[in-house]
């Protein structure tokens, strides 16, 4: 997909401003940046949720699927999570294949309530959801807030099993800067206009990271076996 000098200017305020970049089929890309820089603006954007000046093109019917940053409201709808999906139409011998391929492997889960779930269930539930649809693009907006260390760990595993076995095109805004060498084929640092991008080990210098975030950045690099 390609992004031509795109701008968002939201009640009078520019929330983004002559942003372009490319990215490739198969890439996994991690948007960075300060609380108010515009990451969810420009995954909105991109959806074509959010009204836009520049040019933001697709391939051809493409499909994207996004997972959005929270869905509280989901938890207090007295769903069971079968109910859940559901409400999208699926038969049941749709479903728990689904919720296999993200590591949900007792089908009692049907049975729960949306409420009940874990954090960490509750995200794959999510992502599961969004996978029915057999996306090539997967756009998330930090899925992972408030599930602990080992969780997101695990389902950052799964998203990049995810991406190799089909291939799909992965942009995920997050602040965990520590996994961004083992996960990211590519970074967006973005403060309403675009800091830098590219490969992780060429482009998250100290100095850009100062840009990005203001003053003294303490990051240090590790990957995960």
């Amino acid at each position: 997909m390609h992004v031509e000098n795109m701008a968002v200017q939201l009640n009078g305020e520019h929330i983004i401003e002559h942003l372009s970049f490319d990215v490739c089929e198969g890439e996994t890309v991690m948007i960075l940046g300060p609380n108010g820089a515009g990451k969810t603006v420009l995954l909105k954007s991109l959806l074509g949720i959010l009204p836009h000046s520049g040019a933001i093109t697709w391939k051809k019917d493409v499909k994207i699927g996004y997972v959005p940053q929270r869905l509280p409201y989901v938890r207090d709808i007295p769903l069971s999570v079968q109910e859940f999906f559901e409400l999208k139409k699926v038969a049941k011998e749709e479903i728990f294949p689904m919720l296999k391929a993200v590591g949900i492997e007792n089908s009692d889960i049907l049975k729960k309530r949306m409420g009940d779930l874990s954090s960490g269930q509750f995200q794959r539930i999510l992502v599961s959801w969004v996978l029915l649809d057999h996306p090539h693009v997967l756009l998330f907006d930090e899925p992972f807030a408030g599930v602990d260390v080992s969780g997101k760990e695990s389902i950052y595993e799964l998203l990049e099993k995810l991406q190799k076995e089909h291939h799909l095109t992965i942009f995920l805004v997050s602040h965990d800067l520590n996994i961004v060498y083992s996960f990211a084929t590519k970074v967006l640092c973005l403060n309403k206009k675009m800091v830098c991008t590219g490969s992780p080990q060429e482009v998250l210098t100290p100095e850009n990271l100062s840009q990005l975030y203001g003053g003294e950045t303490k990051f240090y690099a590790h990957t995960h076996e």
